[in-house]
């Protein structure tokens, strides 16, 4: 897993010892937990640094919403002219100074570090203190300052590396809980930015077509808003809690900057 191909030299080798040094550090001046305080320190900075992009995103998808209007006028307008209807809302587009495509740039540059990120904690977690991963680890730190002899995935209470479904304890079962929950807010507060799609090359023949579709938007939105997070919170209940932490983390950072760029 930690072999040096192309993908662990740009991703995870450079989190893994980010992660590390946050846990040395925190270890330094003795803060308790200082394993899940890692892992928290390091998902801020990843938000940091992505913030453009999730920025970006979010400001498009405004203009969109802002834009849906003029897009449905178009729509009934040039219905049985696709051509047409397509050259008249990139015009649109252009007038309006956005690119529908810049939407699409966050999510595609978070794929590659989320997979990262799940690579990086479930070497500690999925496996634990198992001292074969400590000397894997310790093989691809940057500085021999950074090397480790174990860690330790105590965080107030819980253990970081095992899952609510194998804790046999009770209160671990806030844990999917609370991330389901979380996942339900950030999908409430970012439904309203979602944007009207571009126009596909075959438009609606009659007017039941039109409903149906409408009818399968809905459904799809009751999905997400709903399936979604209930997955989102299964996962929170088999996987190691600290891959719950930082997804929760995340969410809660996605939820405060959704609600700040729809408020303006």
């Amino acid at each position: 897993m930690l072999s040096p191909n192309f993908f662990n030299t740009i991703f995870v080798f450079p989190i893994l010892n980010i992660l590390v040094l946050f846990y040395k550090l925190l270890l330094l001046v003795k803060i308790p937990g200082a394993f899940g305080f890692a892992i928290i320190l390091l998902t801020v900075l990843v938000r940091l640094i992505l913030h453009p992009f999730f920025k970006q995103q979010l400001e498009t998808a405004k203009k969109m919403q802002e834009l849906k209007p003029h897009l449905d006028r178009l729509s009934q307008k040039h219905k049985k002219d696709p051509k047409m209807l397509q050259q008249e809302q990139l015009k649109l587009y252009q007038e309006a100074g956005i690119n529908p495509a810049s939407g699409c740039l966050f999510m595609i540059i978070q794929i590659p570090v989320f997979i990262a990120l799940y690579n990086t904690l479930s070497l500690f977690l999925l496996n634990a203190n198992a001292a074969k991963i400590i000397a894997d680890i310790n093989k691809v730190l940057y500085s021999p300052m950074l090397k480790i002899a174990t860690i330790n995935p105590w965080f107030f209470g819980f253990d970081l590396a095992i899952s609510p479904g194998k804790s046999g304890l009770w209160y671990y079962y806030f844990i999917p809980v609370v991330t389901a929950i979380l996942q339900y807010l950030q999908v409430q507060v970012s439904m309203p930015s979602q944007a009207p799609t571009l126009a596909v090359n075959e438009q609606k023949k009659d007017e039941k077509k039109t409903d149906n579709m409408g009818d399968f938007q809905k459904a799809m939105n009751t999905q997400m808003k709903f399936i979604f997070p209930l997955m989102i919170g299964w996962f929170s209940y088999s996987l190691p809690s600290g891959l719950s932490l930082y997804w929760n983390i995340f969410s809660l950072f996605s939820i405060m900057q959704y609600r700040r760029i729809n408020k303006k």
